[in-house]
């Protein structure tokens, strides 16, 4: 065992050999490497660890979210370079994660900052030579979107979304307990989907009821209006650090979310040092079906997240919806979620602000 596993938050342990009951051991070198360490110090929660309106258990990384969707990769299929693509797959993540995409302006496809993927893993020493070492060839692990199992169109079942909807639920919102991630994980294997390509189904369509009807639950939570107002108010900090010269872009894939914290927290820039410790300790927010002047207010739309899997049937393999009115039910319930509020906080912040007299143009 390395550092990185020995030091795993005891419930995370658990969590993984649910996922991989033996951990691939060669799996060790690859995770114990600068690229991958960097991720290790940003969450897998978007910067809502730092709110009050949120009461996220404990830190969960990106790293450890990688490293589970390449245990589920390797439980399914024991493929080497596919179990490599799922744990290179966040390699790019930038500090704050999806905020950054809405920095961008990309809240609603939120991949604005997958680009750099193949850029840091070809300035990785250490990752290039543990490939060619293994006989790897870069381009069988450098884009995980090319293996249906770990990555696919929503809302079908992959690796990926099926790990970050069970860690969430364990994180960032409770909504269940590991010995029911468990009787759903173990109730999951590879089957073709309609398209004649592989795909993670249920076995049991009660299973997948109840795990639709769990994981619906964190759905809404990823476009509630708090979630997107922290979100965005993240991301304007950001900007707003950037455009003052006191961010770069490049920082985003070098400091941890501490660091940048630290630096805002502790910035001579009161404007910006002040509204951040206001964002941290309010716990209230409020809502309007009109724009507010000098508030923080917004009114964004966000990605919808959701997953519609396949369950095996005696009429083949079929998805969920069209086997069940309930889950069917709570999926419909979900995609009509329409949040049109204005959101806001009691207090202004403008990411262009640059002196009192002057406001920079988008």
């Amino acid at each position: 065992m390395n550092n990185y596993y020995n030091n795993l938050n005891p419930e995370i342990k658990k969590y993984f050999e649910i996922l991989s009951p033996i951990f691939p051991e060669w799996l060790f070198e690859y995770i114990d490497t600068p690229e991958m360490d960097r991720i290790g110090k940003i969450s897998m929660s978007c910067g809502t660890d730092y709110s009050k309106f949120f009461d996220v258990k404990y830190f969960y990384s990106n790293l450890d979210h990688s490293v589970a969707v390449a245990l589920i990769i390797w439980n399914f299929t024991h493929d080497k370079n596919q179990t490599l693509a799922g744990l290179f797959h966040d390699i790019a993540t930038p500090a704050f994660k999806h905020c950054i995409d809405f920095m961008n302006g990309d809240s609603l496809t939120q991949e604005s900052t997958e680009e750099r993927t193949l850029e840091i893993l070809r300035n990785s020493n250490k990752i290039m030579k543990l490939l060619k070492r293994d006989g790897i060839e870069f381009e069988e692990v450098c884009d995980y979107k090319i293996y249906p199992i770990a990555d696919n169109d929503t809302p079908k079942l992959s690796s990926d979304r099926f790990e970050y909807n069970f860690s969430s639920g364990l994180t960032y919102f409770r909504v269940w307990e590991l010995d029911e991630i468990k009787e759903i994980y173990n109730n999951v294997t590879i089957s073709n989907n309609e398209d004649n390509i592989p795909e993670l189904v249920f076995k049991d369509k009660h299973i997948c009821e109840k795990y639709i009807h769990t994981i619906s639950k964190l759905w809404a939570e990823w476009i509630s209006d708090k979630d997107k107002i922290v979100m965005q108010f993240i991301a304007d900090t950001c900007k707003y650090m950037k455009l003052r010269g006191y961010l770069t872009i490049d920082d985003l894939y070098t400091l941890s979310e501490q660091k940048i914290i630290e630096k805002i927290i502790n910035s001579e820039d009161s404007y910006l040092s002040e509204h951040f410790k206001k964002f941290m300790n309010t716990d209230k927010v409020y809502y309007s079906d009109k724009q507010i002047q000098d508030k923080y207010c917004i009114n964004i739309n966000a990605k919808k997240r959701y997953i519609v899997p396949l369950v095996i049937t005696q009429n083949g393999n079929i998805r969920i919806n069209k086997v069940s009115e309930s889950a069917n039910s709570e999926i419909n319930e979900f995609l009509n979620i329409s949040n049109n509020n204005w959101t806001y906080f009691d207090f202004d912040f403008n990411p262009y602000l640059v002196d009192k007299q002057k406001v920079l143009k988008k």
